[in-house]
């Protein structure tokens, strides 16, 4: 309970569920949930949900400097290989806490040397798709790690997703997602604002989180009553309240400082009263 559907794949068709859908065989579902419930929903299905503790970077760069201050964050034992000596000195003086190594991460024998079996997770952040592609390969078939590869080339996608190598990182994408989400914003009336914009299956469907304002026309109406107002592919995923998620009911109401979060197949949402017809 408290975990819905979100989007399914079918036959490279993107489909907003509603009460009707029926899962089939070979559907790609994204829930959305909290983590634990997530956790729990995991556990039914017999899904392994083993938390990641360790994780290994190949690159540091600046994207692999703030994740790996991230991970840290989290709490996660991080082990990041750079191959310039000068940029190994400073990340050891701003991550004292992560394990830096001056050595080339593609090196198979070093990375095997350093505990890639055993690692959780297997990031891959050097400045060649193939590269990372390779390591993420290599990793796959020693180790049971969470592998995330950096892809330059969008155009590769379908390519990319058959080699099974886990996550993919496209950095062309997400500065995408956060110009379109800047220049929206700039169209926001005082009803609602655009906090969060993510653009997931190829483009095809997108996640939006929105600040309710006072004047918003979702306010105060209960979900049921909401729904046969709204156009077609559009689920209200999530609301978020004082710190609250809430998993929306057709009793639920949107209130004026809500965040709200929406799946939907549409584009070009500007502002929460685009969801309506």
């Amino acid at each position: 309970s408290n975990v819905l559907f979100a989007v399914v794949s079918r036959a490279g068709e993107v489909i907003i569920p509603d009460g009707n859908f029926v899962p089939q065989v070979k559907d790609e579902i994204s829930f959305i949930g909290t983590s634990k419930n997530m956790v729990k929903l995991f556990r039914r299905l017999h899904l392994p949900t083993v938390r990641v503790s360790t994780s290994m970077i190949i690159g540091g760069g600046a994207i692999g400097y703030y994740l790996a201050k991230q991970l840290i964050d989290y709490g996660i034992r991080v082990t990041l290989f750079e191959k310039d000596h000068a940029r190994c000195k400073e990340l050891s003086s701003k991550l004292p806490e992560a394990i830096i190594i001056h050595a080339d991460g593609t090196d198979k024998d070093m990375l095997l040397e350093e505990g890639i079996a055993d690692v959780g997770s297997f990031i891959t952040l050097t400045g060649l798709d193939e590269e990372n592609i390779m390591l993420s390969l290599f990793a796959k078939s020693v180790s049971k790690a969470k592998c995330v590869t950096k892809i330059h080339h969008v155009n590769y996608g379908a390519i990319i997703d058959s080699l099974n190598i886990g996550s993919i990182l496209y950095p062309k994408t997400i500065t995408a997602e956060r110009i379109v989400r800047f220049v929206r914003g700039l169209s926001n009336s005082f009803d609602s604002n655009i906090e969060t914009l993510y653009s997931i299956n190829d483009g095809k469907a997108e996640v939006l989180e929105f600040l309710i304002g006072e004047n918003a026309p979702v306010v105060d109406i209960p979900l049921a009553q909401l729904n046969p107002r709204m156009k077609d592919g559009i689920l209200i995923a999530s609301i978020m309240r004082g710190g609250e998620v809430i998993s929306p009911q057709g009793s639920s109401t949107i209130q004026k400082g809500d965040s709200v979060i929406i799946v939907t197949t549409q584009t070009g949402f500007h502002d929460i009263r685009d969801i309506l017809k």
